[in-house]
Parts: C-alpha cells; sequence; structure tokens
C-alpha cells in the first residue's frame, strides 16, 4: 500500500488534499494522470451502461436537494453510525441554503440515488419508457465519516457511478442475476482479475434499510478484503415514499395492459474512487527486465491514463526531433492521451512511462529517417518490433 500511495504521488497520480495547510483527513486531490485515469474509467462506464444501451437515461442531479428528499429516503432518522459512547451520529454534511431569518437547513447530498428517483416522473413524461429501464449518473457524494482510512478507499468526498433500474416486481430475481452478470463483465473490461473479487450475501441485519437482498462485491486490497460495489434490490421503498412525502404520482402506468403500479428497483453501484485502488492495486507489478528491477503499472489499455510515449532516440540531434515531433503530432490527433518525452536517457523515459502503465513507447531512430519505421516497445514484456509510421494508430 505505501509503494501505491508513494507511486501516486511521485507520478502525479493523487495527492493529499489541502497538503501544503497539513492536509485535511478524508480528502485527496487528482493530479494530471489521476484525473485521466478517473475520466477514462468513467468514460468506458458511460459507454457500457448509458451510450451503448436503449434501455438506459443518464442525469445528473443537483449536489443539493430539498430536505424533505432525505427525509422521505429515511436518511435523516436512520443514517447514522454509532460512536464509542453508544450515541449515534449522523454523516450527512449539513449546510444552509440562502441567507438569515429566511435560510433553511439542508444536507451535502451522501448518494447519488435519491437525484434519480426525484426524476422518475421527468423521466418518464419526456421520454415515455417501456419498463423495464434504468437511470444512469455519476457525480459527487459526501459522508462525514468518523474514521477515513485507507488512502482514497474510505473518504468523505468521493465519487459514485449508479444505476437505478426499474422492474416489475415478479421479474426482480431476473434482473438481479443479470445486473450481477454485467457488473463481472464491467470488472473484467477494466482488468480487474476475477480471483480478487470475492461475492458476498449481505444479511438482513447488515442490509440497508430500503434493501431486500444486497450482494456486495469484495476485492483483495492491500488491508484486506473489502467491499468494491454493491447490487441491491431497494424494493418500490423510495418511489412509495416519495410519492407519499411529496403527494406527487410516481406510478407507472402500462400502456398495454391499463395497469398502474410502482415499479421496482435494482440498484448497481460502483466506487469511481475505489474502482481506481482496485485498478492500482491489480496493476502494479514489481518484476525484472534486463537484468533490472523495475515497477511498472499493468493498466488495461481501455483505461491507461497515456496510451503511448514518443521518443526521440537523441534529444540532441535535430533531425530525429523534429521527426519525432512530425509523428507525436499526426497522432495526437488521432489518440489525444499520447506525449512526447526526450527528458533523460531512453533507460530513464523506459522507466517512467512503465511506472505510469503506458502500454507502448515508440522511439524515433536514425532508421526511421531512411525508411519511416519506428521501434514500439510493449510496456509489459518489453519486446520490440518495427512498425511502419503509417501503421501507428493501429498498432496502438
Amino acid at each position: 500500500m505505501e509503494k501505491i500511495i508513494s507511486l501516486c504521488k511521485r507520478r502525479g497520480f493523487i495527492f493529499q488534499g489541502s497538503e501544503i495547510y497539513g492536509g485535511l483527513a478524508g480528502t485527496w486531490d487528482y493530479g494530471p494522470l489521476g484525473v485521466t485515469l478517473k475520466n477514462n474509467i468513467k468514460r468506458l462506464w458511460w459507454e457500457m451502461f448509458v451510450e451503448n444501451r436503449d434501455d438506459m437515461y443518464g442525469v445528473d442531479a443537483a449536489l443539493i436537494m430539498n430536505p424533505k428528499v432525505w427525509e422521505a429516503s429515511g436518511h435523516v432518522a436512520g443514517f447514522a453510525d454509532p460512536l464509542e459512547n453508544g450515541e449515534k451520529f449522523n454523516v450527512m454534511f449539513k449546510t444552509s441554503v440562502g441567507a438569515g431569518e429566511e435560510a433553511i437547513v439542508s444536507y451535502l447530498r451522501p448518494e447519488t440515488a435519491q437525484g434519480m428517483f426525484v426524476n422518475f416522473k421527468n423521466v418518464i413524461d419526456a421520454f415515455h419508457p417501456k419498463l423495464p429501464f434504468g437511470m444512469g449518473q455519476i457525480g459527487k457524494a459526501f459522508r462525514n465519516e468518523i474514521s477515513p482510512r485507507d488512502f482514497i478507499f474510505r473518504t468523505r468526498e468521493f465519487e459514485q457511478m449508479e444505476i437505478e433500474y426499474f422492474v416489475k416486481e415478479k421479474d426482480w430475481k431476473d434482473f438481479f442475476e443479470n445486473w450481477r452478470e454485467q457488473m463481472f463483465d464491467w470488472m473484467k473490461a477494466i482488468g480487474l482479475p476475477k480471483k480478487s473479487i470475492h461475492e458476498l450475501e449481505v444479511p438482513e441485519e447488515d442490509r440497508a434499510h430500503y434493501s431486500k437482498r444486497t450482494v456486495d462485491f469484495e476485492f483483495d486490497f492491500p488491508f484486506g478484503k473489502k467491499e468494491l460495489y454493491g447490487l441491491a434490490y431497494r424494493t418500490d421503498f423510495d418511489l412509495r415514499n416519495h410519492s407519499a412525502s411529496s403527494g406527487v404520482d410516481l406510478q407507472y402506468f402500462e400502456e398495454e395492459t391499463g395497469e398502474r403500479f410502482t415499479p421496482h428497483v435494482i440498484e448497481p453501484t460502483f466506487g469511481v474512487d475505489r474502482t481506481i485502488l482496485a485498478v492500482l492495486t491489480s496493476a502494479y507489478t514489481e518484476d525484472e527486465l534486463n537484468g533490472e528491477t523495475r515497477t511498472y503499472l499493468k493498466l488495461s489499455k481501455s483505461i491507461a491514463p497515456v496510451k503511448a510515449a514518443i521518443f526521440p532516440l537523441l534529444k540532441n540531434k535535430p533531425e530525429l526531433v523534429e521527426k519525432a515531433r512530425e509523428v507525436y503530432m499526426m497522432l495526437k490527433k488521432e489518440i489525444p492521451q499520447i506525449v512526447f518525452d526526450d527528458n533523460g536517457n531512453i533507460g530513464k523515459r523506459y522507466r517512467r512511462q512503465d511506472e505510469i502503465g503506458t502500454p507502448a513507447c515508440i522511439t524515433i531512430d536514425f532508421d526511421t529517417l531512411k525508411d519511416d519505421t519506428v521501434t514500439v516497445r510493449d510496456r509489459d514484456t518489453g519486446e520490440q518490433k518495427r512498425v511502419a509510421i503509417k501503421d501507428l494508430k493501429d498498432s496502438i
């Protein structure tokens, strides 16, 4: 764990929040490579679960909501952790909306789910979806954790990728199983080894107040087997409560049967920060290459923050630098996440790119000037091959 944290700071993935002031527990800042890795993960998730499907609708709800939302959802009464003296401590962050006597107490949202439930009627009225259908959202959530710990695993400010999938009550078991399989597909897509993932059937006494069944997907982190994702059957708890509290009808009308009913909900939820920690844990590798010990991140190509690095063999040879810049600019138009690197000797550049997980290093040498081919080095094996410049995009 210490090696991963050190690499993250040294290479510009993740920094302690407010570090120059001694930090603030449970807060972390993402640096240039970290934010790109995070965005790649979110982009892949959005494509996989929203854009590439016909039954999903994306939303981006407000962070601060009418406080009645949190009363109806049960969070004001029940979203609490026990203190050591037995008292209950509500972990929602309070804030005030408005000024002076007109101000009302509200909260920073502790989950993204409620923003989808309160927009259920809006999506139905605007798009008239057929059941089953879902809503997807990526966004920040906030919990005043009593003891944040384990780097970005348990924090006070975090990001969720979450789905609320609406079904008929009689069909919930089939869709629960279907989403369970899709969550495994996602974990495979981002490069998490199946041997490191374990399913836990959460017993009734440990389930959230809204859940009739929950499966946690636990991951072998360096500090132990801990929850990575969750899959919950929320029944009709949220829509029913919001309907009763707001006085707005949140039932679904099925034209084919003339039936009006409150849909039930399957909720797959994915923590962005825990995803990043699991990805880094899985990718962190130490081996020996050409007689030297090296560290590298074996990141999946789909999420690696840098897809390829372009090197001139020697930085003091203008003709090589010029050709390398030409190749770099050509590829940059097609593949934005590539870098130009001429800092230090070729060995140091390889080690630097290995450590940030760059899948391919492309070297422009004197043969390039003769035949328009370059040397492409594979991150994982260290193997090198000659590739024509015109074939580089497909190669990468």
